[in-house]
């Protein structure tokens, strides 16, 4: 499985921004997909996650994720994406989008170590 993810850039605080996350490649093993991100001199952080299985809508959120970012699905393109509303420059962050085969407990998606495939980030840098 290959993760390709886009839609990255500079943005001043209280923008937005769609980030794009195709899948290619095996698709149909994936059971959800989700985005991290990592800013300079930190670790890798969990943002947001959602099934990709046509019989699972479950959505999962960071707290600082909640209200302000949304992460939906294409089914057709293999696709997810993250809408990320009112942006703030702590939101700045290389943003990771990343895959799963079996569905993760909700206590660990989070844990970045439990994810099968990862693309190879876009920068997101918002300006105060």
């Amino acid at each position: 499985v290959q993760l390709q993810a886009s839609g990255g850039g500079l943005v001043q605080a209280g923008g937005s921004l769609r980030l794009s996350c195709a899948a290619s490649g095996g698709t149909g093993s994936l059971s959800f997909m989700g985005w991290f991100r990592q800013a300079p001199g930190k670790e890798r952080e969990f943002v947001a996650a959602r099934s990709v299985a046509w019989n699972d809508g479950s959505t999962w959120y960071d707290d600082s994720a909640k209200g302000r970012f949304t992460i939906s699905r294409d089914s057709a393109k293999n696709t997810v994406y993250l809408q990320m509303n009112s942006l703030k420059p702590e939101d700045t962050a290389v943003y990771y989008c990343a895959a799963r085969r079996v569905r993760p407990a909700r206590s660990s998606v989070s844990d970045a170590s439990i994810w099968n495939y990862w693309g190879q980030g876009t920068q997101v840098t918002v300006s105060s």
